[in-house]
């Protein structure tokens, strides 16, 4: 495990992600367009909260953009993360 103190295994880089990052990742590389949160919770079985943490971090990364209110796209640097 890495030393985030999380109690799970968690990705040891900055620029890696893991467990529930991986997934709304995965998830929006899927999407044809911009997915809404409730699209990427139908997609991802994640609780809309942990989605929307996630969503606020991965969009601090530079993972994912919002090009559209409420809509979330990934990245080039999102798919080079996964």
């Amino acid at each position: 495990m890495s030393g985030c103190g999380c109690g799970r295994s968690c990705a040891s880089s900055s620029k890696g992600v893991g467990g529930e990052s991986k997934l709304i990742l995965e998830a929006l590389a899927k999407c044809e367009g911009p997915c809404g949160s409730k699209e990427i919770v139908q997609a991802t079985g994640l609780d809309k909260k942990v989605v929307s943490d996630q969503i606020a971090e991965l969009k601090s990364k530079g993972l994912i953009d919002s090009p559209a209110r409420c809509k979330y796209g990934i990245t080039p640097a999102g798919k080079a993360t996964i």
